[in-house]
């Protein structure tokens, strides 16, 4: 009986060590008014925003593509939403993002109901396709990349940034 209880105390400690030590991983809300939100959080930077989903084919293979991308290019802010129309998925999102490691990054998750209030408020044409990518300057102007984004233009358009600085 004294060995279980010892068993079992450690194996609490290992596990409440292991939770305290991984990187706190927390989704913002994305909600009315994130998109304005976002924008002024990073004005005067070069930031790539992505739209993705838990349950996007394309996504899972991009997000650790823009993992590596976020690791090798430090001076560009990144920032993820989630855009999956499947509710109530924060768990798989959070794994999703962990494994691509873009658990540093900024996230957040659609949490309003009318996703198409979300959608129009970042892009009135958006029709809610992700993968989706908008590369916003210094100075606020958006490029738009429906579907994957090729790496090396990302490494081309983070190259263009560090030029204008």
């Amino acid at each position: 009986m004294k060995r279980a209880l010892a068993a079992l105390a450690i194996s609490s400690l290992v596990a409440l060590t292991a939770s305290s030590t991984a990187a706190p991983q927390s989704l913002k809300p994305f909600e009315r008014g994130s998109w304005r939100e976002v924008l002024r959080a990073h004005a005067g930077r070069p930031t790539l925003i992505h739209f993705w989903g838990v349950t996007c084919g394309p996504c899972k293979i991009e997000l650790p593509q823009l993992g590596k991308f976020m690791a090798d290019h430090p001076e560009i802010d990144v920032v993820t939403v989630s855009a999956d129309l499947v509710p109530n998925l924060h768990a798989a999102t959070e794994a999703m993002l962990d494994k691509a490691g873009l658990a540093a990054a900024e996230n957040f998750i659609f949490s309003d109901g009318f996703v198409e209030r979300l959608r129009y408020e970042i892009d009135p044409s958006w029709q809610g396709d992700i993968p989706r990518t908008m590369l916003v300057t210094r100075d606020g102007v958006v490029e738009t990349i429906e579907g994957s984004a090729e790496i090396g233009d990302l490494d081309k358009w983070s190259a263009e940034q560090a030029r204008r600085q």
